[in-house]
């Protein structure tokens, strides 16, 4: 078991990270649909468009969690685990296209936007199959609220160090 980090908060005084509006929308859509639970997914790009196209993924961590609830104590409404079945055909369908996978996205319900002990233990994972991709975090309101409170993502500095930044939409 890794020692308890903090979360990682957004760096209010950093620029924003802009990405094309239609794909925050894509991501902000996916989210309030899966509401209760979170939602999960990919970004593809290229280096030179890194923001390109959206691949949702299902969630099934509470299939884990009702399959292995001492391995998996929490459920799709606290947590993600995403569909390798999911992200692999996401995976392929980039490559096909030219691309590769620039970041993975979720979303957290009723509360902020920050990347989480647990989103950071799988950001790191020696198994992840994305260890350069940037983490976006949507916080979206209970069903009562029926939008997108704020989106965050979370990139690797030269030191390999998760900072995040506030997400916009932009052209």
């Amino acid at each position: 078991m890794s020692p308890h980090r903090d979360p990682i908060e957004i760096d209010e005084n950093a620029p924003a990270t802009v990405i094309p509006g239609r794909l925050l929308n894509e991501l902000f859509t996916h989210a309030l649909e899966t509401r209760p639970e979170e939602c999960c997914g990919l970004v593809t790009g290229t280096d030179a468009d890194p923001y390109r196209r959206a691949h949702r993924c299902r969630n099934t961590m509470t299939q884990q969690n009702q399959n292995d609830p001492k391995n998996h104590p929490r459920d799709g409404t606290e947590a993600y685990y995403m569909s390798e079945v999911d992200y692999l055909r996401a995976q392929k369908d980039a490559e096909s296209h030219g691309e590769q996978v620039t970041a993975v996205y979720h979303s957290h319900v009723a509360a902020g936007v920050y990347l989480s002990e647990m989103d950071q233990d799988f950001a790191n994972h020696p198994l992840f199959p994305f260890p350069e991709a940037a983490q976006i975090v949507l916080a979206v309101g209970a069903q009562k609220v029926d939008r997108v409170l704020s989106a965050g993502i979370f990139e690797r500095d030269a030191s390999g160090t998760l900072r995040g930044r506030r997400l916009e939409a932009g052209e």
